[in-house]
């Protein structure tokens, strides 16, 4: 009875530190940690999220670029951080689904982590460089038959959802084309810009304003609809390649065992963030499509992308480059 009179009573004492930590959190400027390089979709909607977290707690959130390995070096400082809410993830389809079934992890995706909640999803566009000589799909697969090989396309890393699409290219249109990884969305639309590349199935935020400033053709979206941020580019399916559909998302994670009301906390002002006016409005003109969710909801999601994933990869024989 005393033994257990005496874990009850450290159950309560454990439950009212916590509570007290939550009511003080945050206390110090929090980190929030992206695993590719500034540019990308991810960039933009960290950097959105983290200035209004800076206005309403008072609190510093700083946003800090760590690029390579397809988004999991700066995974795994998140992974690795103390479980107390100050570092924050801000990560992709890549590095929280698709790696799993193409690399020797560092970390586990489901263990390693606490989801705090979905962000948004962003639909990818199909840009290639001026001086190459098609104006929609269906001129572009003629061009990648004609010339085997020839034809390179830049993603912001292997296995991520523009380097998904670029396989589903390859199988569903019956063409030859080279896939360039690089260390983030960014650095492989300078090399696109630059006319280093061919094409990309970048995301819409990196590539409206080249297309806008006419730098780059769009030809089509990835999405399984069409774009409001674009709406006169077709979908690839309606373009010529029936059932081509790749969407990505985005969602924040903190250190797994970070304690609920933590998780909590930071879930109910994310969610609220995305809901405001301004935040919709700009976001939305750059592509992103919010979407938010519970803790437990975003972590289902992320266990049900993983097994869809692992399928994919494994059908596809993608390997890592």
């Amino acid at each position: 009875m005393t033994l257990t009179r005496n874990l009850a009573a450290v159950a309560v004492l454990t439950s009212l530190c916590t509570a007290a930590f939550a009511q003080d959190y945050p206390a110090r400027p929090i980190r929030m940690i992206l695993g590719f390089a500034p540019g990308g979709s991810t960039d933009l909607v960290a950097r959105v999220v983290a200035q209004k977290m800076s206005e309403s707690w008072g609190q510093q959130v700083v946003v800090d670029n760590r690029p390579g390995a397809n988004g999991m070096i700066g995974a795994d400082l998140v992974a690795k951080a103390n479980a107390d809410g100050y570092s924050l993830l801000l990560s992709s389809i890549g590095p929280m689904a698709i790696n799993a079934s193409l690399y020797k992890m560092p970390y586990d995706i489901v263990a390693d982590f606490a989801p705090v909640t979905y962000t948004g999803n962003v639909t990818n566009l199909l840009v290639v460089h001026p001086s190459i000589a098609a104006t929609n799909v269906k001129e572009l697969i003629a061009l990648a038959k004609a010339q085997p090989g020839k034809l390179t396309f830049g993603s912001s890393g292997t296995g991520g959802a523009p380097h998904m699409a670029v396989e589903l290219f390859r199988i569903l249109a019956k063409v030859n084309v080279i896939h360039v990884p690089y260390k983030g969305g960014g650095p492989a639309m300078a090399d696109l810009v630059g006319g280093q590349i061919s094409g990309s199935f970048a995301s819409m935020p990196s590539a409206i304003p080249f297309v806008r400033g006419g730098k780059l053709r769009a030809l089509a979206v990835t999405a399984p609809k069409r774009s409001p941020a674009e709406p006169s580019v077709p979908t690839i399916s309606e373009a010529g390649i029936p059932g081509f559909s790749v969407l990505d998302w985005q969602g924040l994670f903190t250190t797994g065992k970070t304690p609920p009301a933590v998780v909590n906390k930071l879930n109910a002002e994310v969610v609220r963030i995305l809901a405001l006016p301004d935040v919709v409005e700009k976001l939305a003109v750059a592509g992103v499509e919010i979407q938010t969710s519970t803790p437990k909801e975003w972590g289902e999601f992320i266990k049900s992308e993983i097994a869809k994933w692992s399928k994919v990869v494994k059908e596809a024989g993608v390997k890592v480059e």
